[in-house]
């Protein structure tokens, strides 16, 4: 069976375009379709916009006949985290009302986007100012996983509704942001490709901040092919998605050393979930890709202090006293018990851990010199059914395990993307994720890129969601 050009690569897309073979509204109708199909169960979307983005696509057809022609995300759909500025639609945050209208500003990453003429779907549902890797909304809808079923699994968090956006198909790019591992979560869960960059490379301007020190923006995609497609049109020192896959195109699986540490990522993973991981390893290094073992105490290490000062609670409290001193008495209870662990750390002690997780960066990057890219599961646990995390006890327990194995790479200053390559026991993606020091988003992706040659891409791998096979 034939599928529709809304499911090939970014880059095929672009081509049927500017050849014909469908029009900027035909596509966006096919995304504001596949929305209206899914949407009502799956939950993706805080707002929603499908009559605007049929005028801007009617408008990028216009300048594309007139010989404007703005790049491969032109005319393509893309969802956009709800702490993002976009201008014209409202910002929530996850909470119960919206932030004040300087937050519909657009900083540089939303614009972009801009500048290579997507067209802007809407504002998927975020965790309560950001601060969840479970994917809870607890004033809104929580996102449903379309890989199960029969139950209400969650999709990851922070960015909960961003992989959700993918798997309907009312998105082919999502843009949601990594603090603790808020864009590899999600994807890794969902089944699709994440890139965490590294915290500086992109600008947070028109982003609404939970931790400074550590919030990066980054895509979600269907394939680490339209990751790469992304990072060229979003990243101020490439915009020539060409020119980048000329150098990505030159690494192949059999130049790749893939890093592998026997502590801290694979402990306690769900059934299926380590086996599934090592299965894609194997059939890599069945085509040339070389294991090397290598000790890499720094995650565990900076994990131990994540957990004990909680730095993202800390500095998310310090700009929500002062910027939204007014929404404490409505937070999520799971995001106010976070900043009330945060009150009760000292700033002796904080600026003492970040001295210290500075100085294991420093450690991990010297460590990773002997390997292209540190591999792991990605998330080592099943996504729980959202009852499954109706306590206190058990969300706290989840949380921790659903950001253990992506955290470090925050705090060690590191760069990382997460690609999916098995089905757990429960029939939940399984995601691999890579590991690079910071300001190297170009090497992960062509050491990721090398392995989705060879392993497929996620739904060639996998196959569509159970809930949203046609």
């Amino acid at each position: 069976m034939s599928t529709h050009v809304i499911e090939r690569p970014v880059r095929q897309i672009a081509a049927a375009l500017r050849d014909g073979m469908i029009g900027f509204e035909d596509l966006i109708d096919e995304a504001v379709t596949r929305h209206g199909r899914y949407g009502g169960a799956l939950h993706a979307y805080k707002h929603w916009d499908a009559e605007r983005a049929r005028s801007e696509a009617r408008a990028v057809g216009g300048l594309l006949a007139a010989g404007h022609d703005a790049g491969p995300l032109m005319g393509l759909p893309v969802s956009i985290k709800d702490i993002y500025g976009v201008a014209g639609m409202p910002t929530f945050a996850g909470t119960p009302k919206e932030l004040p209208g300087k937050w519909r500003t657009e900083g540089p990453v939303v614009g972009a986007l801009r500048h290579g003429l997507a067209v802007v779907m809407g504002k998927t549902h975020t965790v309560e100012f950001a601060l969840g890797a479970i994917g809870l909304t607890a004033h809104w809808e929580t996102p449903r996983n379309p890989w199960d079923a029969a139950a209400h699994r969650v999709c990851g968090g922070s960015s909960a509704g961003a992989g959700v956006s993918l798997a309907e198909g009312s998105a082919v790019i999502a843009m949601g942001t990594d603090t603790g591992g808020s864009v590899r979560i999600p994807a890794s869960v969902t089944g699709q490709v994440g890139l965490k960059t590294t915290a500086g490379r992109w600008s947070t301007r028109g982003i609404v901040p939970l931790s400074p020190t550590f919030d990066t923006p980054g895509p979600l995609t269907r394939s680490v092919e339209d990751a790469a497609v992304a990072f060229a049109a979003i990243d101020p020192a490439h915009g020539d998605a060409d020119a980048l896959f000329r150098r990505l195109d030159g690494v192949g699986v059999a130049d790749l050393r893939l890093g592998i540490c026997d502590e801290h990522f694979w402990d306690g993973c769900a059934p299926g979930i380590a086996e599934g991981v090592k299965a894609a390893l194997d059939e890599l290094t069945g085509k040339g890709a070389r294991l090397v073992r290598l000790p890499f105490p720094e995650a565990g290490e900076a994990g131990r202090r994540a957990l004990h000062l909680q730095p993202f609670g800390i500095e998310g409290l310090s700009v929500i006293a002062e910027e939204y001193p007014d929404r404490m008495d409505t937070l999520d209870p799971n995001v106010r018990v976070r900043f009330d662990i945060a009150r009760e750390v000292s700033a002796v002690d904080y600026v003492t851990a970040l001295r210290a997780l500075r100085e294991l960066g420093a450690a991990a990057e010297t460590r990773l010199r002997q390997v292209d890219v540190l591999v792991a599961p990605t998330v080592p646990i099943t996504p729980p059914t959202v009852d499954e995390v109706a306590t206190d006890e058990a969300y706290g327990r989840t949380q921790a395990a659903m950001t253990r194995n992506t955290i470090p790479a925050n705090l060690l200053g590191l760069c990382g993307l997460t690609m999916p390559v098995a089905l757990d026991g429960a029939g939940m993606p399984v995601g691999l994720q890579f590991m690079a020091p910071g300001g190297h988003e170009e090497r992960v992706l062509a050491a990721a890129l090398a392995c989705e040659r060879v392993l497929g891409s996620g739904r060639e791998r996998l196959g569509p969601p159970p809930l949203c096979a046609r």
